[in-house]
Parts: structure tokens; C-alpha cells; sequence
């Protein structure tokens, strides 16, 4: 027995879907840590929530060569690879200027990487729309 699938739901389609979800989730934890003065929470959620985004980076590098990407979708794991990227460099940076903490209960984010996050979630996430509804929109692809 074969299962059949909607000829709409394609890996492309279930990744940059799956993206779009891990953006609102940068979001909610960026307004968790402003809610915590950049303290991290000890919430399950939030702590799920960090793991993913970490987690998607990987797949997002997968994706680009294990799926057939149209030539905008290829927009969406190449920003989040960058994102990422530059987070873990901008992160360094902010935390050096502080100094790190010896334990991660001392560990404060800085309100300008909260920021910078949040406003990259805002944009992917519209990325993410843009590269859902590119088939029903007149551009060419």
C-alpha cells in the first residue's frame, strides 16, 4: 500500500513551513528574556524552544543540499545559516564586552542581542511567507 500525498506538500514545503514556526519561536523567546531581564528562563518550553533553533541551523545546511530548493526557497536556510552564524560571533562579542559569567545561572543576554534576534525573526518569518505563497504570486521563479 502506497500512501499518496498532495502534490503541495513537498519537502521544500514542509521545511520552509517548519521554518516559519522556528521564527515565531526566536520571537516568543526573545519576548521570554525581556520578561526575565535577559536572565534565561527555567521554563521546559524555553529550553525546547533554544535546542530547536540550535537544531535548525543543522538542518537548515542539510536542506540546502538534500532538498530540491526552488531559487528563492534557497533565501530560506542560507538566511538562517547566516543568521546563526553571525549570532554565535555577535553573541561572543556582547557577552566579552560584559565578561562571562562563570556559571550559565549568571549568564545575562544582552538587550541589543534580543533585539537583533526579534528582528530577525520578524524577517524570516516573512520570508518564509513569501517563499509559501511564491507559486500563487506573479513573480517568476
Amino acid at each position: 500500500m502506497q500512501i499518496s500525498y498532495p502534490d503541495w506538500l513537498t519537502p521544500q514545503f514542509v521545511y520552509v513551513t517548519l521554518s516559519a514556526v522556528v521564527a515565531v519561536l526566536i520571537w516568543i523567546e526573545g519576548e521570554m528574556l525581556k520578561k526575565t531581564d535577559g536572565k534565561l528562563p527555567k521554563s521546559k518550553f524555553f529550553q525546547f524552544s533554544s535546542l530547536l533553533d540550535t537544531i535548525w541551523f543543522f538542518i537548515s545546511v542539510v536542506a540546502l543540499y538534500v532538498i530540491d530548493l526552488a531559487p528563492l526557497a534557497i533565501a530560506v536556510p542560507a538566511a538562517y545559516g547566516i543568521y546563526t552564524t553571525f549570532g554565535w560571533i555577535y553573541g561572543t562579542r556582547l557577552l566579552k564586552r560584559k565578561g562571562i559569567p562563570d556559571s550559565p545561572k549568571d549568564l545575562v543576554i544582552p538587550a541589543k542581542y534580543i533585539a537583533y534576534s526579534q528582528s530577525f525573526s520578524l524577517i524570516f518569518f516573512a520570508l518564509c511567507l513569501l517563499v509559501l505563497s511564491a507559486p500563487w504570486l506573479p513573480i517568476s521563479q
